[in-house]
Parts: C-alpha cells; structure tokens; sequence
C-alpha cells in the first residue's frame, strides 16, 4: 500500500480590488526570459509575502479582504514554462483548485487575494521558481535533477490552516484559515522543499530526525529562494531573513510574526521529539553554512548532500555526508566551514 505522510506546516495545530502599483524595472526584469515576440503571461503575486515587503507587521488577514494588504505588496512577474493550454500547467508545475474556478493565464495579472484564483497563481509562480532556482545551481544539469518533474499541486484542499506535501501522488496540497498558506510563498518553497527531498530519496522522513531534517530544509529552502527572488528582481525586503512565514503567521504569532526562525541557537541535546521544533537545530547549521560560504556555494553543497542521505538518515549521519559533500565539490576550506557548523549545533560524531 502506498504511504502518505503529511509533513507540512501545522500552524494552528501548534499556536494556542486594491490598485496595482508596479515598478516598470520589475515587471521588464520578470519578462526578459522570454524570447521576443513570445513574452510569457505576467501575473499578479505578492513579493514574497505582504508583511516581508512591508515591514509592517501589524497587517491581518482580514478575512481574505483586499484592503488588508497594500497595493505596495502586489507586483507582476512573469509565468514561465507555461503549456499552450492556457491555464496553469507547465514545465515544472501544474495547479488545480478545489474551492472555485481554476485561474486562467491570461487573466492572472488581474487577480488578488480575495480570489481563490489569486492562491492558484501563488503557487505555480512560487513552484515554478523554486525549481528555476535549483537549475541554476546546477542541479538538472552538472549536477543530478532534483525534482525536475511537473510538481502536481492542490489549493485547499482540506479546507484547513495546514498544508503538507504527500507522497502517496507526490502532490503539494495547501490549506486555508487565518492567512490561507497559498498567499505566502515561504509556506509555498516549504511545502516544495520536501517535494525535492522525496525526488532526492523517496520516502525520505521515516526516523523522527529525518523528519526534522526534512522541515529544516523546507524553511531554509523557503528562505533562499525568497532571497533570491528579492535580489533577482530588485523586490524590497524589510523583515529578517532568518524569519520564515511573516504574513502567514500573523494570525497565530506575536510580532514581529515568525512561523519559524532558522537562527535560533538550540543544540542536539535540546531535542523534543517534535519535528518542526527540532529542525530548527539542523536549519541553523544550513543558515550558518549559508553564511560562511556564500548562498550559491551553500546550496549547491546542502542539496547535493541529500542524494546521499537514507529516508531515515540520523542527524550525525546528514552532517558527515554534507561535510563530505563540501570536500567533494569546494576542498578542504568548505568542508572545515560545513563541519564547524554541525559541530556549533553539537551533533554528536560530527
């Protein structure tokens, strides 16, 4: 029987038509992939999320209303690697919407929040940059794919604050309540990021530190390929970027709103038992890599690493293979870098 393992962000589980503004620099930017004569659709999303872009962290949800955002935090970019079919289907992700009429391309730019078809539009942007993103880091091509599939993607599907990714069809379902998850892209790069890891090693997840090891990767992979997108094409960021999920945990968080961070300073010995609590140990050695060699060295060698891992990898077990990983590609420098961050978090053997 095929396995179906939730491993998403439980946010309530763990907590007790505005006008558009477009800077023409960011929607030329977004554009410019494609060849002349054959732009690809824009579509209107939010830069990352609205409390990022902002900084202000006293937004709300609103009950899904468009005067609960700013018009600041909307922008058009394109929708690359779309199919001819005119909806949301392509290269590396196609959408389908459970709660109302799917999205069409040609209409995406005119979309916000308070249609459903807004979150669908989210989503294949998010997923469709998210694996850009690993491309050009090399994976797909020197490097193995990871996950270069069409990533299969459901919105609101439980009708629920909570989404996950399932292995049983290897699809990404995302919920709704509060902020629904699908407007914030760091939930969405989460959500892919154990898609990628159960592409890197099917099944991965199996031992309560894999597990970890697996949310850990979801929020640092979150954060890199929002950081990324800010600096590809010139979006403002105003909130930390150790923070993950500002505006979909405004509902559930004190200011200034964090799902998770992944600079925290836990260590090994302060494990729960809970995955999400302890992948903030193994994310804050990814952040720390992160920091010592530079975003693209790092995520090179932290998702080269995962082709090595077992679907019930030990921390120690992850940490050698990464340091190994590191000495493989970048030399001894990189390996000494990669170690004294396992070894900061106090992962035994390490």
């Amino acid at each position: 029987m095929a396995r179906r393992i939730p491993r998403g962000l439980i946010a309530a589980a763990t907590a007790t038509v505005a006008s558009l503004a477009l800077a023409g620099p960011v929607a030329a930017q977004a554009a410019g992939t494609a060849p002349a004569g054959s732009a690809p659709p824009l579509a209107r999303i939010f830069m990352v999320n609205p409390v990022q872009s902002s900084g202000d962290q006293s937004l709300t949800d609103g009950k899904d209303g468009d005067a609960a955002v700013p018009a600041s935090a909307y922008t058009l970019a394109a929708l690359r690697n779309l199919d001819a079919g005119g909806t949301l289907s392509g290269k590396w992700a196609t959408v389908r919407s459970e709660t109302g009429a799917p999205a069409a391309t040609a209409d995406a730019g005119s979309y916000s929040r308070s249609d459903d078809r807004f979150e669908q539009v989210m989503a294949y942007f998010w997923v469709n940059e998210a694996q850009e993103y690993l491309q050009s880091l090399g994976f797909g091509s020197e490097l193995p794919g990871a996950n270069n599939r069409v990533q299969p993607v459901r919105i609101n599907q439980w009708g629920a604050d909570n989404s996950f990714f399932s292995d049983k069809k290897a699809e990404i379902r995302f919920g709704k309540g509060g902020v629904d998850d699908a407007e914030d892209a760091e939930v969405i790069v989460h959500e892919y990021g154990h898609a990628v890891h159960n592409a890197q090693v099917p099944g991965f997840g199996t031992s309560p530190e894999a597990g970890a090891i697996g949310e850990a990767f979801g929020d640092y992979l979150a954060v890199s390929v929002g950081a990324h997108a800010d600096e590809a094409y010139g979006w403002p960021r105003r909130t930390d970027l150790a923070c993950v999920g500002d505006w979909d945990s405004v509902e559930y968080s004190a200011a200034p709103h964090c799902l998770r961070r992944i600079d925290g300073n836990k260590v090994y010995a302060d494990r729960v038992g809970e995955v999400h609590a302890d992948g903030e140990i193994w994310s804050r050695a990814l952040f720390d890599i992160r920091q010592a060699l530079g975003a693209r060295t790092a995520d090179r060698i932290i998702v080269n690493a995962q082709f090595g891992f077992r679907p019930d990898t030990s921390f120690q077990d992850a940490a050698l293979t990464t340091v190994a990983t590191a000495q493989r590609m970048y030399g001894k420098d990189a390996a000494a870098a990669v170690r004294a961050a396992f070894h900061a978090r106090q992962i035994p053997g390490v």
